[in-house]
């Protein structure tokens, strides 16, 4: 981790992420923060959904999470995104600017919205959009299952159980792995677990997210998010479903929509980041469930959960500092020859010691000084110095050099095998991608583009031609040789 630098990261909850009584004070009390989230929230949800929010939350006697999930699951999906709006407008009313924000699954919509992405009523329409396409699309049931074990053992046990719609959906720390799947695949999973000696939890979750199931959700709720205007991001926003920072001309209909499908690899995000600078972690919600994952996975952080105590004053006051002007904290790089580019909304950072590092070698490289730097332009940095660090975030670990083509491959394999929903065996180095998987070359540009985002390549060279590559054997060679060389070759794959 580069310590000099200290980036702090915003994480917002997703399922799960509800408490009874969270910012009920603050809503009494008239908050402008709180009521103005509410009553934007309140009058989307009432025309979209027919339900209002505030009124359920803010009652004398606020409904359990358990009776909530129960009795109006979509309500709790939009009590736990208001709650993270008004949290972020309260710290950010206190002065607190986050380095970057990162959400886990449905907080990944409260991330964005935070960074400036939607306005906060076509964020609201958007989640409303997710809720009435994934309730008419989910015909089968389903839920999510918390297993206390690795991905690996949670793996092998989905192949026990063999059933085409249970999948690994959450990575979330070395020894916990979610599953998703249908009532009865779910089920099975935690009687087997259980009879193993693994701790199994059902998680309170109205449909089972990040699983294939959920196919045609996802293309119709593309198709729906498309009509909302998005806008550039003020803050760099960090997906472990995608592995990558958003960018600002990304398809953002399209991008929320894959997750309906795409797992999450959290633990390896959290590893990413921290790697690259960031050492302390701020739960924007109600709660310490991703703060606590970020203690488990990097002994030492700082960690603030505002809500999650009795005392949310102090809680809020204790968050707002640790988040305060981080801009201050990064400092002068060396000025090179190039002008210094100015991206979004310059922040003025005041000179002082040059920083070793990663983060500080790619801001030298790229022939810029740390006098005027925009928030989402160190998203590209931050990026980079993972990339340049080993850490892939979505993989299983670290690219080593010289590199291990068998672990190199059985993570190419994994990205192939989730993408084409395929089982891993049938990615052996001598199969024919197109011949015998039916791979065509629009599928195969694609996937080698993945490959790129995922293992630092950027986009494939001008010159390639996917007919190259025509086994897998010869994809892991590309990725393999980009990999120990910095980038990717156009020269055609090996002799595999």
């Amino acid at each position: 981790m580069n310590r000099d630098l200290d980036l702090t990261v915003a994480l917002f909850p997703g399922q799960g992420a509800y408490r009874a009584g969270a910012l009920a004070a603050l809503w009494e009390r008239g908050t402008d923060a709180v009521r103005d989230t509410f009553e934007v929230v309140d009058e989307v949800a009432k025309e979209r959904l027919g339900q209002e929010v505030s009124s359920v939350l803010f009652q004398p006697s606020p409904p359990s999470p358990a009776t909530l999930f129960q009795q109006a699951p979509d309500t709790l999906q939009l009590a736990i995104f208001a709650t993270s709006v008004a949290t972020h407008r309260l710290l950010t009313g206190a002065g607190a600017r986050p380095s970057l924000h990162m959400g886990h699954s449905l907080g990944e919509v409260a991330a964005l919205t935070c960074a400036g992405a939607y306005d906060l009523a076509d964020a609201t329409a958007v989640l409303c959009e997710r809720i009435s396409v994934v309730r008419a699309h989910d015909r089968r049931g389903g839920s999510l299952l918390a297993l206390r074990c690795t991905r690996e053992r949670a793996e092998r046990l989905v192949a026990l159980i063999d059933h085409a719609s249970l999948v690994v959906a959450v990575d979330n720390a070395t020894d916990q792995t979610v599953l998703s799947g249908p009532a009865d695949a779910i089920g099975t999973a935690e009687a087997i677990a259980r009879q193993l000696g693994v701790t199994a939890t059902p998680l309170r979750s109205p449909h089972p997210f990040h699983n294939p199931l959920l196919a045609g959700a996802r293309r119709e709720l593309a198709a729906r998010l498309a009509v909302f205007e998005r806008r550039d991001l003020t803050v760099p926003v960090y997906s472990p479903i995608l592995g990558r920072f958003y960018r600002d001309a990304d398809d953002l209909a399209e991008l929320l929509a894959l997750h309906l499908v795409t797992p999450v690899a959290f633990r390896t995000s959290l590893a990413a980041l921290h790697t690259a600078g960031a050492g302390t972690f701020v739960e924007i919600g109600a709660g310490r469930v991703l703060t606590s994952l970020a203690e488990e996975a990097l002994p030492g952080v700082h960690t603030v959960a505002p809500l999650a105590g009795r005392d949310e004053d102090a809680g809020l006051a204790a968050a707002a500092d640790a988040l305060r002007d981080p801009w201050s904290r990064l400092t002068a790089i060396r000025p090179v020859t190039a002008p210094a580019v100015v991206v979004n909304e310059p922040v003025t950072v005041a000179p002082v010691a040059a920083v070793p590092g990663p983060v500080a070698a790619t801001v030298a490289e790229a022939g810029r000084t740390a006098e005027t730097v925009g928030p989402t332009d160190w998203a590209g940095r931050i990026g980079e110095a993972v990339a340049r660090s080993g850490q892939t975030a979505t993989g299983t670990g670290t690219v080593s050099a010289p590199v291990d083509r068998d672990e190199l491959a059985g993570r190419v394999r994994t990205l192939y095998a989730e993408a084409m929903e395929y089982p891993h065996e049938v990615f052996t180095d001598d199969v024919l991608l197109e011949a015998d998987l039916g791979v065509d070359s629009v599928k195969q540009t694609e996937l080698l583009s993945r490959l790129g985002d995922r293992f630092g390549l950027g986009a494939p060279p001008g010159g390639l031609r996917v007919a190259d590559y025509d086994t897998f054997g010869k994809v892991v060679d590309f990725v393999a040789t980009g990999v120990a060389g910095g980038g990717a070759s156009a020269e055609g794959p090996g002799a595999r």
